[in-house]
Order: structure tokens, then C-alpha cells, then sequence
């Protein structure tokens, strides 16, 4: 489960009356009510946990800067009952912060001295959030028992939330996959970590060349490339650039070799996107 799965596009009727329609983004309402009411098939408590943290902390993040999907004060509230409800189930009681909808943290950020500070107001919620998503780390990492590799870094996540999200749908994935068809799934979840990986970590004003167009997300491999051939140039670290072309290209191998993938070959790309991930990680500082 990943946080945009709270989320979902509704159609709108033409305004007047034609026959053409648009679409909006929304909250899920039946999943969320469905969180809240108690556990939902295929997805443990601890998942839905983790994902819906992540939303909650970034919809609570962009309506103070101005950036939330989440528009109205009766969503603000149902994201956040699911979330504690579902905390609740887990017998996680340390997450409790002083406001409860939209109106209460504008409330709360008024009275802190965040009203003309976008980085004040991220800061109140990380006070809130990061040791929320700290312990549900700790928490998945205890319920999936994966043989893919690990950081030596100490710290079990990257920090990055979109990466992190993605890493764990992979190591749930390839916990599970017996199959082909799974395997191949799982080829697709390292392409969504190198996806994510690019949008993280590649800024076109520092990493782009003069009088180049920015190259979308999915091209990963020129966008990862000239990330570190910024932040590690020279010869000494060419092993380092070839090591980040090889962990592209082995994982767009394992997604469309679909007839003869393995789980060797899954595994393996798999624990080089994990490792990509937290090298690109220490090289960012």
C-alpha cells in the first residue's frame, strides 16, 4: 500500500450542463472509513500504518505551505481519525498531537509562532511525525522477515519518504512472490524505486546541462547519472557511476524479461536498487 492509494479522481459534471466532464483528486472516503471501522483484507495494520502516516504528514505539511491535496476541513479530520484509529489496533499510544482537522493545526501554528514560517511549521509537524514514522518502521521491519539486503548505514531508512514508501512495497513484494508473473512485479517495484529515487534526488538547476531541457522522471538513467557525476565527479569515482548505470539497467531487464525472470535475478536487482537508494542517500549528506 503506498499514501496515494488514499487518494483517488472523481468525475465532475460540466458546470453548465454540457456533456463534457473533468476530473478532481479526493480522498478515498470508503478505504479511509474502511481503515477506521477495523483491519482490511490483504493489507496488515502495520501497512495501512505506514502508508497512512506518510499521507497524513505530507496533506498536514502542504496545507500549511500551501501545497495539500486534502481541501476540506471535514477530509482534514477523517485522514486523521483513520490514522489513529488504525494506531489504536496496533497499541501504538505516543502519537498524539495537538490538533485534529485542518482548523485546530492552523490554530496550534498560530499559537507556536510559525504564522510567517513554511520550514516553522514542517519543523512542528516532524516534532509529531518522524518518531511516529521511526516506530512504524521498526514495526514493519519486525513483520517482514526479507532476505533482500540491508544498509550498513544505521539508520533502517533513507529519509526520503517517497523512496522509502517504494522500498518497503518491494521488500513485501519480494517476501511474498513464488511466481514469474511475481517476480516480474517485483522488477516493476524497482523501476518505481529508481522513479522515485530520480525525482528525489536530481534538481535540472544544479544537476542539467546548459541549454538542455529537463529529461522527465522516467528517464532515470540520465537523470541518476548526472546526480552523481555532480556530486562525485572526477576519476575516482567512476566505479561509482558505473555501479548506478548497471543498477538501472539490470532493473528495467528484470521488468520486461517477463518470461524468464527468476528470483535470482529478481533478488538481485532488487538489492542493488536498495543499496543505489542509500548510497545516493550518503552522498547527498
Amino acid at each position: 500500500m503506498r499514501s496515494w492509494d488514499f487518494l483517488k479522481q472523481e468525475d465532475v459534471p460540466d458546470f453548465w450542463g454540457g456533456q463534457s466532464t473533468s476530473t478532481q483528486t479526493v480522498i478515498n472516503s470508503h478505504l479511509l472509513d474502511a481503515v477506521a471501522a477495523g483491519p482490511i483484507p490483504d493489507h496488515p495494520d502495520v501497512e495501512v500504518a505506514v502508508a497512512l502516516a506518510r499521507f497524513v504528514h505530507e496533506e498536514y505539511e502542504g496545507r500549511g505551505t500551501h501545497e495539500n491535496q486534502v481541501s476540506s476541513q471535514e477530509d482534514s479530520a477523517t485522514i486523521m481519525r483513520a490514522l489513529k484509529a488504525v494506531l489504536r489496533r496496533m497499541n501504538i499510544d505516543t502519537f498524539d498531537p495537538p490538533y485534529r482537522d485542518f482548523d485546530t493545526f492552523y490554530k496550534y501554528w498560530r499559537t507556536s509562532g510559525a504564522t510567517g514560517s513554511w520550514q516553522a511549521r514542517r519543523d512542528l509537524l516532524d516534532a509529531d511525525f518522524e518518531p511516529l514514522h521511526r516506530l512504524l518502521d521498526k514495526c514493519e521491519a519486525g513483520s517482514i522477515h526479507s532476505t533482500l539486503a540491508t544498509a550498513i548505514s544505521p539508520h533502517q531508512v533513507t529519509g526520503w519518504p517517497r523512496v522509502d514508501e517504494e522500498i518497503s512495497e518491494l521488500r513485501r513484494h519480494f517476501e511474498t512472490a513464488t511466481t514469474r508473473q511475481d517476480y516480474s512485479n517485483v522488477g516493476n517495484d524497482v523501476v518505481s524505486v529508481l522513479e522515485a529515487l530520480s525525482a528525489t534526488v536530481y534538481d535540472h538547476a544544479t544537476h542539467g546541462r546548459a541549454n538542455e531541457s529537463e529529461p522527465p522522471i522516467a528517464s532515470t538513467k540520465n537523470r541518476l547519472d548526472r546526480f552523481v557525476e555532480v556530486a562525485l565527479d572526477g576519476r575516482d569515482n567512476a566505479e561509482l557511476r558505473k555501479l548506478t548505470r548497471a543498477s538501472i539497467e539490470l532493473a528495467q531487464a528484470v521488468k520486461h524479461r517477463r518470461e524468464t525472470v527468476t528470483r535470482l535475478e529478481a533478488g538481485v536487482a532488487a538489492d542493488a536498487v536498495i543499496l543505489l537508494a542509500n548510497m545516493l542517500r550518503r552522498i547527498q549528506g
